[in-house]
């Protein structure tokens, strides 16, 4: 019979040295717990009521905050807060700007639109046929009062009749042009006639005056008539010879013009409050209230019947005050 190998096992036991070191780890879930919720104990003591609810509306709804919560339900002074999870990326700022920094803006702003307003006309003069024609009578730039258009005379090519305020057929076509791209715009216009220096002599009692502000009014008409609103008119003015174009030759064509100015809103508020009374509540002096000794005179010359007197009838070729 063959012999068998004894096979000989031989087990090796190790102590378990204190169960090991699981303890540990669950030794910090309870001390982190524990740390947890002192917090907890000591954030509900210090916060108000209403705090208070706002957590617990929070963790009614975190969503909607229809609870009466809100998406920051604790603010401790400076501390974290929760943040409205539809704009976690974005902090809630807010800007404050000065006053003045605001009206710069404001010009700049109004600035651009004006560039853009010249640009276009330059590229309506470019596009019509008739402005191209005339277009070395269009003078376009920008000033403190917003974007001026001026229509010159030019040697042969007056824009009115000598010494009247009608106006030439091709300085109506010019006018109607412009008043295209002017009645597209919300800003205020202004319209000023200008003179040379030539004394207007056609008329007694009539000057360079009367001619450039009746030389400004048919412009307006005819911008009206083109197109621009009535009520976008802010201004029509005659200033005769007093703002020459060419000071070096008061005499020269080029001094008898229209002026039309797209004004900015600065301007258009300056007339405004010149032309008004700035405070409602100030006195009132007026110098139209006859006084009573003029009173007294228009009862005796009614009393007396010399105002039913019929009166004679004055030239028309003079001027009555």
């Amino acid at each position: 019979m063959e012999e068998r190998p004894i096979i000989v096992k031989r087990v090796k036991k190790v102590a378990g040295g204190h169960h090991g070191g699981s303890w540990k780890v669950a030794f910090a879930d309870f001390a982190t717990a524990m740390m947890a919720f002192f917090l907890v104990l000591w954030l509900t003591a210090t916060a108000s009521p209403e705090q208070i609810r706002n957590v617990q509306g929070y963790f009614k709804d975190p969503v909607g905050f229809t609870e009466g919560g809100s998406p920051h339900p604790v603010d401790l002074e400076g501390s974290a807060s929760v943040v409205d999870s539809s704009s976690a990326d974005v902090a809630d700022t807010e800007i404050r700007l000065e006053d003045q920094r605001i009206e710069e803006l404001a010009d700049t702003l109004e600035r651009r639109q004006m560039q853009e307003l010249r640009q276009d006309l330059q590229d309506q003069i470019e596009q019509s046929q008739t402005l191209q024609e005339f277009k070395d009578q269009l003078l376009i730039d920008i000033t403190d009062e917003g974007l001026r258009i001026q229509i010159v005379d030019r040697s042969q090519r007056p824009m009115f009749d000598s010494g009247r305020a009608q106006l030439k057929y091709y300085s109506q076509e010019i006018l109607f042009e412009l008043a295209k791209p002017l009645s597209a715009v919300t800003n205020k216009l202004s319209i000023t006639g200008h003179t040379d220096a030539t004394p207007f002599s056609g008329r007694p009692g009539y000057t360079n005056w009367e001619l450039s502000a009746d030389r400004a009014n048919t412009a307006r008409r005819a911008l009206v008539a083109g197109g621009v609103g009535a009520s976008q008119i802010a201004r029509v003015v005659g200033l005769s010879d007093s703002v020459l174009f060419d000071e070096d030759d008061p005499t020269a064509p080029v001094n008898r013009r229209i002026s039309i100015i797209v004004l900015n809103k600065k301007a258009q508020q300056d007339i405004q409050d010149k032309a008004g009374r700035t405070d409602p509540n100030a006195p009132l002096i007026d110098l139209t209230a006859p006084t009573e000794a003029e009173q007294q005179e228009a009862r005796e010359l009614l009393e007396s019947g010399e105002l039913l007197e019929p009166r004679e009838e004055p030239d028309p070729q003079q001027l009555s005050w």
